[in-house]
């Protein structure tokens, strides 16, 4: 089985690290320092999990036309997404299964519209893992949790398959039948999270120590809640209930992707996160107050 990992950051560097461990024909797209840094030293992963080193992968800068892959997963900023499914819409060949490991609710909706809803698949991540200034995989805390599954609820063997492969090496990415409803159980904390630590500059932590904040973040995620009634979405459990006992057992340090990029004064995936929130809102006559203050807050700084 071929896979494709379209971005290498932490989520996509992590998920490759045990990819590598399976006799999976695995490859890699990555742009600029970071294809260079990954074709001249390797995929190098610090995790309490497991430290792993490979120093030849096959990694390349862009697609080639015909090219084919049984399984895309993509990891990419929800900025780049359009323009990296457009890419593979026009040069991958044969059948394929598009995984998106973005934040949101966007990507799914998208590759429906583009592909159908036949070839629509949905996948979460639940992992905190970033890449340092040294290139290095760094992950933060034991949380590395990936859903997969057909975003309309049927069964694929493809992917169950894949699944029991990569649980045998120690990556635990688990086929549900009801993704959806963990992309929006996601979406529900991830909005607060990213918006939270980012306006504040403070981790999860710091966050909930402070009464003022603790209840703006609940608010955040409240309000992601309410959306997800609009959007005829069924939760098997509480999702408020399930992240606030969640929380409790994140590491103090914890700090968001978007909050890493905003310090690094890279691009922000805030219109598709607490931006959102707040559009669909608007669109509904709905009002969310802390997500407006999150938005606000972030684009003036």
């Amino acid at each position: 089985m071929k896979v494709l990992i379209y971005g290498v950051g932490g989520v996509g560097g992590f998920i490759g690290s045990f990819l590598e461990k399976t006799d999976l024909e695995v490859s890699y797209i990555a742009r600029g320092k970071r294809c260079e840094f990954l074709k001249n030293k390797g995929l190098i992963l610090n995790s309490q999990i497991e430290n792993l080193k490979f120093k030849k992968i096959s990694v390349f800068n862009e697609l080639n036309e015909g090219d084919h892959f049984d399984i895309i997963i993509i990891t990419v900023k929800l900025y780049d997404f359009d323009n990296v499914l457009t890419e593979i819409k026009q040069k991958i060949k044969g059948n394929y299964i598009i995984l998106p490991f973005q934040n949101g609710i966007y990507a799914e909706e998208k590759i429906k519209k583009l592909l159908g809803p036949e070839n629509t698949f949905g996948a979460v991540a639940q992992i905190s893992a970033h890449i340092d200034e040294k290139q290095t995989i760094q992950h933060i805390g034991k949380l590395a949790t990936f859903f997969i599954g057909n975003y309309n609820g049927d069964r694929s063997n493809i992917l169950e398959n894949f699944c029991k492969k990569v649980q045998e090496n120690n990556l635990s990415i688990i086929y549900k039948n009801n993704i959806k409803e963990k992309i929006w159980e996601k979406f529900i904390f991830l909005s607060a999270y990213s918006g939270m630590t980012t306006l504040t500059e403070k981790t999860i932590g710091q966050i909930f120590e402070n009464k003022n904040l603790k209840n703006k973040f609940l608010n955040a995620m409240k309000e992601a809640y309410l959306l997800s009634k609009e959007f005829k979405v069924e939760f098997k459990r509480d999702p408020l209930e399930f992240w606030i006992n969640k929380i409790k057992t994140m590491p103090y340090e914890m700090t968001s992707s978007m909050y890493h990029d905003f310090k690094a004064k890279k691009k922000l995936e805030l219109k598709w996160l607490s931006g959102s929130i707040l559009n669909l809102g608007k669109s509904m006559n709905m009002k969310f107050e802390v997500s407006s203050e999150i938005v606000n807050g972030i684009k003036s700084k």
